[in-house]
């Protein structure tokens, strides 16, 4: 506890304005006058006159090792940040290389120490500050934080009860609060404090801080916007965060009954900082119990000194000030709801699932497709194969396709953050990112396509490759599978069949059920006969929706001839086959030999980012968009456009097209010994990382569905008679999770038998 009673307890200097004027004159040259302005342990005065200044002189407690380490600490802040306005200690002119000289009284040694007067004046209350000048304060911080990083001297390891790491020494000084609700709002609060902060502690940045951002180290213009950071006299190693609660206790001022206001304040001044130094989840998690135990040194610390000099005055401003009212506000409103508001809880914090449910189905209505499960997922994370729901429990995703290399991969989500915190704008700039996306695209058709349009979903990109179709032969007929999957606009839901329900097939589609030939065939010849020419057919090439079927590529190199032959395109929907899940190639039509007139990526592409593309060639696009105006407002933004270069990028790194055929193989074969002789079962089809397992009906397969998810395994439902159970995991698949898949389903169906 070295520095605690040393400092804090013993009683500051006490020169008069006289005899700091004198200290002025005599030791650093200064002629003025001097007047004492409010400090805690030492005393400060202005000096005005000569050269206007400021005189500090210390506690005599104060260390020179410490006052070192004040010095350094300003010196290397404007040494990495020089537009930062913090105050520099004058060399003493009888002394160059010393910045302090001895000054006794009553048999003590003193340190004196100049500084020059910087602009502002002393800090104004919170409710005077407009809301730039909070986010600026927020701002401060974190440059003073992200300046001192590295910096490191001894003395920085030491307590002083301003910095609220050490919040619990205040226990044994509660005793000091003479009033007992107030002392029990301290106790309690320190309780939550050693609760939800104490484990965290190991866990937090750390680094030498100020630790005490607080209006009376920090000099203001009349906006309230930061001028001059005046004091490091409290610099010590802390957690980086902890910089945050005294700013936090200076920019609210909290007035009593507007609790709105603020954490409005404190939200503000938190984006500030987060403008400069992104804040850890564990970071904002704790925030609340930060600014409550600062508000505790707020009562415990003038209470222990006036009980120590006798001076309740002093003591009674402090119980009726705001470090009261904020632990009273903070108490009744409860804990969730103060980590709520100020953005730290974690998702499915002091949610039920069921509550959540209905509020869901409330506000989304009755069109919304419902959640998966019968009993839903609350799902509030996700790693690599993992999904984890809000209990904590770990699901291995078979699933889904989006996060194609993985939920939350490291390099996708930093290409995320890294973009987002520099610029996010729309395609009618240039941009590194989108351009070399394109070309990156137009790479892997290996000179077959030659241009790119961004959109931001695969139904978008199929929405415009129809248009390019029309465009390009004149047309209006389509030709796709008969359960199909390629969209939710007008054009896409019309290419759809699965989405159709009761309703008509357009007039103007045909579809084929494949690998019948023979109907691909009739529905061309059924369009022209209807009087509409055809201009596309279009193809998932693993053909998801329809059950994952294996098409031959010489069967689908005729249907691409065939419908050149009448005079349409080719459009290959990669939105669910691409980026490597065949296992052989990049796209899915390349695995089968085919030359499509446009290609359509949406889905994976971004990892769970919108954004979708066309790539076709340069001469279908000029007669799509003879004018060059195509647009999309957020198609290939510089936020998704990262993601997707670094999804591209994974996908090659991590070899996960041969792995997605290594374990897909695996898998497939592994289950084909487990149905084998099942009447359960009735075929699995398997492309790489797109498998299906045809069950005997539509209720077993449903059933194994949620079977399967109580066993903590996450697999899909697809095929017309909805009995086929659809495997696709991301790519990041290995063989135990193969392992874990195939154990879990074999016992499934055991348990069947």
């Amino acid at each position: 506890m070295t520095g605690v009673d040393g400092v804090l307890t013993a009683r500051p200097p006490s020169f008069t304005d006289d005899e700091a004027a004198a200290v002025a004159r005599e030791l650093f040259g200064v002629e003025g006058t001097a007047t004492a302005v409010d400090s805690e342990r030492d005393q400060t005065f202005l000096i005005d006159g000569s050269r206007p200044s400021v005189l500090k002189v210390s506690n005599a407690a104060e260390s020179t090792d410490q006052l070192d380490m004040e010095a350094l600490a300003a010196q290397r802040i404007v040494q990495v940040d020089p537009a930062l306005p913090v105050a520099l200690p004058w060399l003493v002119p009888a002394q160059p290389d010393a910045f302090r000289a001895a000054v006794m009284r009553d048999g003590e040694t003193h340190w004196a120490r100049m500084y020059d007067r910087l602009p502002g004046r002393a800090s104004v209350s919170g409710d005077s500050l407009s809301d730039e000048a909070i986010r600026d304060w927020g701002s401060m911080a974190a440059r003073v934080g992200r300046a001192m990083r590295g910096f490191w001297h001894p003395s920085a390891a030491r307590v002083m009860l301003w910095d609220v790491q050490h919040a619990l020494a205040l226990r044994p000084m509660t005793s000091a609060v003479p009033d007992a609700e107030i002392r029990g709002l301290v106790e309690r609060a320190l309780d939550r404090y050693e609760q939800e902060v104490t484990p965290l502690w190991p866990t937090l940045r750390h680094q030498v801080i100020h630790t005490d951002h607080c209006a009376s180290n920090t000099l203001v213009d009349d906006d309230g916007r930061v001028t001059g950071i005046i004091d490091f006299g409290d610099a010590s190693w802390s957690a980086l965060v902890v910089d945050l609660a005294a700013v936090l206790e200076t920019v609210t001022d909290w007035r009593e009954g507007d609790a709105d206001e603020f954490f409005r304040a404190c939200r503000l001044a938190l984006d500030g900082y987060e403008r400069i130094t992104p804040l850890e989840p564990e970071e904002r998690r704790i925030i609340g119990e930060l600014v409550a135990a600062r508000m505790c040194a707020g009562v415990v610390i003038p209470a222990s000194r006036a009980a120590l000099y006798d001076d309740p005055a002093a003591l009674m401003s402090h119980l009726r000030g705001q470090a009261v009212k904020v632990l009273r506000l903070f108490e009744s409103l409860g804990w969730d709801d103060v980590r709520r508001r100020l953005g730290g809880r974690a998702p499915g914090e002091g949610v039920s699932v069921g509550g959540l449910a209905e509020r869901r189905s409330r506000a989304f209505g009755p069109a919304v497709t419902a959640p998966t499960y019968r009993q839903p997922l609350h799902l509030v994370r996700g790693d690599g194969v993992w999904l984890i729901d809000a209990d904590g429990r770990r699901y291995l995703d078979a699933y889904n396709n989006v996060p194609v290399v993985g939920h939350e991969h490291p390099r996708v989500v930093e290409a995320i953050v890294r973009q987002a915190r520099r610029l996010n704008t729309n395609a009618r700039y240039l941009h590194e990112a989108a351009v070399e996306l394109a070309e990156g695209l137009v790479a892997t058709t290996h000179g077959a396509l030659d241009v790119v349009m961004f959109v931001n979903s695969g139904s978008e990109a199929n929405d415009v490759a129809w248009r390019i179709a029309r465009a390009a032969t004149g047309g209006s007929g389509a030709i796709t599978t008969d359960w199909a999957y390629h969209g939710i606009t007008e054009a896409t839901n019309a290419l759809t069949p699965e989405e159709w329900g009761s309703s008509p097939a357009p007039p103007n589609v045909r579809t084929w059920r494949p690998p019948d030939v023979e109907s691909f065939v009739a529905a061309l010849s059924s369009l022209g006969e209807a009087g509409h020419r055809p201009a596309a057919a279009i193809l998932d090439a693993v053909l998801t929706s329809d059950g994952i079927i294996d098409l031959a590529p010489a069967l689908a190199q005729d249907l691409v001839h065939r419908t050149h032959d009448a005079g349409a395109l080719w459009i290959a929907d990669e939105v669910q086959s691409g980026h490597g899940r065949t296992g052989t190639a990049m796209w899915g039509y390349q695995r089968l030999g085919l030359e499509p007139d446009i290609v359509t990526v949406g889905k994976p592409m971004g990892n769970g980012m919108p954004i979708a593309a066309v790539i076709t060639r340069r001469e279908l696009a000029r007669r799509f968009a003879p004018d060059g105006e195509f647009f999309s407002t957020f198609g290939g933004n510089p936020v998704a456009a990262a993601a997707s270069l670094a999804v591209l990028e994974v996908i090659d790194d991590e070899r996960l097209i041969e792995n997605a055929r290594v374990i897909g193989a695996y898998m497939a074969a592994r289950l084909r010994e487990l149905v084998e002789g099942n009447p359960m079962f009735r075929e699995v089809r398997a492309i790489g990382m797109a498998i299906g397992v045809e069950m005997a009906d539509a209720a077993t397969a449903r059933e194994i569905g949620e079977e399967m998810r109580q066993a903590g395994v996450l697999i899909g439902i697809t095929g017309r008679a909805r009995n086929t159970l659809k495997i696709r995991p991301p790519l990041v698949f290995r063989r135990e999770h193969a392992d874990q898949l195939l154990a879990e389903l074999q016992a499934t169906a055991e348990r069947r038998t």
